[in-house]
């Protein structure tokens, strides 16, 4: 079976039980905490290690967690484990994000820079797209800094992408003194 196919299934029986008991919220921000969490290699590495014994692995979960998170999360790391799938729990985590927004209509806005933006100019920006068909209080903005871009911004919306960097205005330049 693909990893794709089985990070969403997983994925989706927790958003589907989580939503069944009324816990979305709980659940999401435990799968947040453990996806802050996963910023360290070192657990990351330690899900996906063949060797350590499954029971090993849930007592240090439970160690690491365990007062941490809820108990329907908690359970479900403790499924996912006894089952041998401990080392898809970060993509089942980045998938169980991408359902939560997709079951509550969260456009993710990702805006990159190459400088940090300041709130005002994120301000200026969600103004724009309260104009477009996205309510406004469904925008998940992200931001990030690529100094390689030199300037201006590139912003993606789902499939949709605006590149207007210095960069990509010097490529087209390039591109066009070179065919003539």
């Amino acid at each position: 079976m693909s990893i794709s196919r089985i990070t969403t299934r997983y994925a989706k029986s927790l958003i589907d039980l989580a939503v069944e008991r009324n816990e979305l919220e709980p659940v999401k921000k435990d799968v947040e905490y453990f996806l802050a969490a996963l910023q360290s290699r070192d657990l990351i590495l330690f899900l996906k290690s063949p060797i350590i014994h499954a029971n090993k692995k849930l007592s240090v979960m439970q160690a690491l967690f365990g007062d941490k998170l809820g108990k329907m999360t908690m359970a479900f790391f403790d499924i996912i484990i006894r089952k041998g799938r401990e080392m898809y729990l970060p993509e089942i985590a980045h998938e169980f994000i991408g359902q939560y927004k997709a079951l509550n209509q969260i456009s993710t806005v990702k805006i990159t820079t190459a400088i940090p933006v300041s709130d005002a100019v994120l301000n200026e920006i969600r103004a724009k797209l309260a104009d477009t068909n996205t309510p406004i209080e469904k925008l998940d903005i992200e931001t990030q800094v690529n100094p390689d871009i030199m300037g201006g911004f590139i912003i993606e919306i789902g499939d949709k992408l605006y590149d207007a960097s210095v960069q990509r205005t010097l490529e087209q330049l390039k591109k066009e003194i070179t065919q003539n």
